[in-house]
């Protein structure tokens, strides 16, 4: 049966009640109080398993962990197995499986040892656990160095930024579809300006070329317009544009552009002006 005790004091000096029963004064404990063996609870240290409990009994007592003395680490180990097998059966299992391990090594360690003709050495009942130690404290010490880096929403927040690169800019690259509109646009302009006449001529592409080398002879860059003369007609204006395609093809010329639908430019090549 549960019950609700009210401590508080007593207002009525008369009744000698030690506490309060549902506003009710008691004159003394109740029989049938039960209190729950695991009500108080204390806990003196934490540890992850039996390697660890043996590390604190041996950082605690400051031994040397390659040297391990068995008989007092074994007796140390013992008490707080069975302080833990009292409270918790389950939980020592792995803790009593290591006490059995220590006890046989202790045992092992207090038996004289005859000597073995297959090996010159003989081996220490303890190196077995001495490994399992040492490579126990470097896996610890290891997590406990991860433990303090920066953990992404334990310690910090990732923030996404969006930031716009910065673009290398690049001339456009002049092919012959360039070319074709710009001579297209100059024909349209010659129509505009020029009568239809019908002549019969003969006109040399070289003459052209040459016409052409010399109007860059001063070296800069001259506007693709400035090569044609509208007043040679439009048979003219093609022969130019041929002796310029030639002069092209012949890498005597070169013609560049400073972005898309640009104005185009032609100047000398460079072997050009070194002859």
């Amino acid at each position: 049966m549960s019950q609700i005790l009210d401590l508080s004091p007593i207002e009525s000096p008369e009744q000698a009640a030690v506490v309060r029963l549902y506003g009710q004064p008691l004159l003394e404990m109740p029989k049938d109080l039960y209190i729950p063996p695991d009500a108080l609870e204390i806990i003196l240290e934490a540890f992850e398993g039996p390697l660890d409990l043996l590390l604190y009994l041996i950082r605690k007592s400051n031994i040397d962990i390659l040297d391990i003395p068995m008989a007092p680490l074994t007796s140390q180990y013992l008490v707080y197995v069975e302080a833990m097998r009292r409270h918790n059966l389950e939980l020592a299992a792995d803790y009593l499986l290591m006490a059995a391990v220590l006890l046989e090594i202790k045992s092992r360690m207090l038996l004289p040892r005859p000597p073995r003709q297959d090996d010159d050495e003989q081996l220490d009942p303890r190196a077995e656990l001495v490994r399992r130690l040492v490579e126990y404290e470097q896996m610890k010490m290891a997590g406990a160095r991860l433990d303090v880096l920066p953990r992404a929403e334990r310690d910090f927040e990732w923030v996404s930024v969006f930031v716009a690169e910065k673009l290398v800019e690049r001339l456009p690259e002049l092919n012959l579809h360039d070319l074709q509109l710009a001579w297209l646009a100059i024909m349209k302009k010659a129509r505009l300006t020029q009568h239809h006449r019908v002549d019969r001529e003969e006109l040399s592409v070289r003459e052209h070329m040459i016409a052409i080398l010399r109007k860059l002879e001063g070296g800069g860059f001259v506007t693709f317009e400035m090569l044609f003369e509208p007043r040679l007609g439009p048979a003219g204006m093609v022969v130019s544009f041929l002796a310029v395609l030639e002069l092209v093809k012949e890498r005597l010329v070169q013609v560049a552009q400073n972005e898309a639908f640009a104005p185009i430019y032609v100047k000398l090549a460079d072997a050009a002006n070194d002859a």
